[in-house]
């Protein structure tokens, strides 16, 4: 792919206000949208993200009530993507699932395990200051979700599919729903952004964006 096919990805990604409910993306390119998503960096490569992907349209209907930014999406889109984010209770730097995931994921040598854990705790303690509170560790766990969503919406333009990130929702309400019907345990886990995926309806509008000069510091 050329850069001038990968800018024009860019300029066709928006967020689509409203699917056609007719048009169903395929399961082969929806699991390669969930490819980027596996495949995409986190701090420490710790992977803070579990997803679940609603396709009941009776709960799109129980989640679209709480769902303020969502209201044309929800029941339009072809996939909805909700993005869990993993709780303080695992992400600190001497939890068991760190522990697990330095030693049984990344492979990491008893050696190489405990001079990584001591970095990742000088990181969690010092460097950023994340352990003040459970929610300022949630938030840094939900900030690393975002790269996986950056890399899902932008591997779905370049292959024609529109997509809609959604923040506005209630979040209370939100997840009260989720572990009523998906039987998620909100001590674990706690929602991040949810995803609409599906092809538009509506032509795009031209892209709205501030000029390079006004946004960008060369610094030598």
């Amino acid at each position: 792919m050329t850069k001038e096919e990968i800018l024009k990805a860019f300029e066709f990604r928006h967020a689509c206000k409203e699917f056609d409910p007719e048009k169903k993306i395929s399961e082969s390119d929806f699991e390669f949208l969930l490819e980027t998503a596996r495949l995409s960096p986190s701090s420490f490569g710790i992977e803070p993200w579990e997803y679940l992907i609603i396709q009941n349209p009776e709960l799109r209907e129980e989640l679209r009530a709480y769902t303020w930014g969502g209201q044309k999406q929800l029941p339009t889109c072809s996939h909805l993507l909700v993005c869990l984010a993993k709780k303080a209770h695992f992400m600190k730097h001497d939890s068991d699932y760190v522990y697990r995931y330095m030693k049984e994921i990344q492979k990491n040598p008893d050696d190489l395990l405990e001079k990584r854990r001591q970095i990742f705790k000088k990181f969690q303690e010092s460097d950023f200051d994340l352990l003040e509170s459970e929610r300022t560790l949630f938030d840094w766990s939900c900030k690393q979700t975002y790269i996986a969503m950056g890399n899902m919406m932008t591997a779905a333009a370049m292959i024609g599919i529109d997509s809609c990130p959604i923040e506005g929702f209630q979040k209370k309400e939100v997840e009260d729903v989720l572990v009523k019907s998906c039987g998620i345990d909100l001590s674990t886990h706690g929602i991040s952004y949810m995803i609409a995926f599906g092809y538009r309806v509506l032509p795009l509008r031209p892209k709205t964006r501030q000029p390079a000069e006004e946004i960008i510091r060369w610094v030598s």
